[in-house]
């Protein structure tokens, strides 16, 4: 996932925002598909200042979009279902580093 330095840009830019941060999080830490709901709540769980349904239009219009054009996800919208790809999971070791910044995700998730 992480072998060009473009690659690694594209990890560092969707990384960015913190709801990306807690959906990638979630996915490594579930190891299957999980449901936009509890990706939603577990967004609650360490942010304020946004409604649920704030959270779950930008989930379904910005931000799983944009983690399923950098490949790290694959996101049904019929479903209502994230999952980790391939190239998500190859990069578990640099994303790690990434997400230990942030003391809120070092620790799993239970979404």
């Amino acid at each position: 996932m992480v072998g060009t330095p473009t690659e690694f840009d594209t990890v560092l830019d969707v990384c960015e925002h913190k709801h990306r941060r807690i959906v990638l999080a979630a996915l490594v830490d579930q190891q299957q598909s999980v449901p936009i709901n509890d990706l939603t709540k577990a967004i609650v769980k360490r942010t304020a200042g946004q409604t649920v349904t704030e959270i779950q239009t930008a989930l379904h219009h910005a931000h799983l979009p944009k983690l399923e054009a950098a490949g790290l996800v694959e996101y049904d919208s019929e479903r209502q279902l994230a999952e980790s790809t391939a190239q998500l999971n190859r990069g578990v070791p640099h994303l790690s580093a990434i997400l230990s910044i942030d003391p809120e995700l070092a620790t799993p998730l239970n979404v």
